[in-house]
């Protein structure tokens, strides 16, 4: 607020001693701090978006991993774990493990005398193919290492233990 003299009011040689109050607002930081309000809800919007986004397809991969599972028709337990080391860019042969029955190989069963034929083809397709064991939990641990030994026994060197992730 600003003290002294209306603008408008004309200057009278008697009237020295009669100065009025006017109020005055100044509405440049109130603009100023709206414009920023404004700047950072536009920011926050677009973050949470890209974070719905994300979410949107973590649950489409969870759900394709659930139709892949349903299509097999086999249900594995994978143990939890967090560590990656596996380059996704690269061939994977992926091999998974039930409790009983057939090894499942990109979807399909095969028992366990052809595992040898599939990893011949995959080290002639590609010598770095990486081979990822997706093992049930109650899976017996000579059975996984049996796997990996004839796997190595073809050359396949890059091995996995795929897990939940969780």
């Amino acid at each position: 607020m600003a003290i002294g003299k209306q603008p408008d009011v004309a200057d009278d040689v008697g009237d020295e001693g009669t100065d009025s109050i006017f109020a005055e607002i100044n509405i440049t930081p109130l603009t100023d701090v709206f414009l920023v309000m404004v700047i950072i809800f536009m920011v926050s919007a677009l973050a949470v978006q890209v974070e719905r986004q994300e979410e949107k397809k973590q649950e489409q991969k969870k759900a394709e991993t659930e139709e892949v599972a349903q299509r097999s028709g086999i249900k594995i337990n994978l143990p939890s774990g967090q560590a990656q080391e596996i380059d996704p860019s690269k061939a994977s042969l992926v091999l998974e493990i039930p409790i009983s029955g057939d090894i499942v190989i990109g979807g399909k069963a095969m028992p366990d005398a052809t595992v040898d034929n599939v990893f011949r083809a995959a080290f002639a397709r590609d010598k770095n193919t990486q081979v990822v064991l997706k093992a049930d939990k109650g899976v017996a641990h000579g059975r996984v290492v049996n796997l990996m030994e004839r796997a190595k026994q073809v050359g396949l060197t890059r091995l996995a233990i795929g897990t939940a992730g969780g």
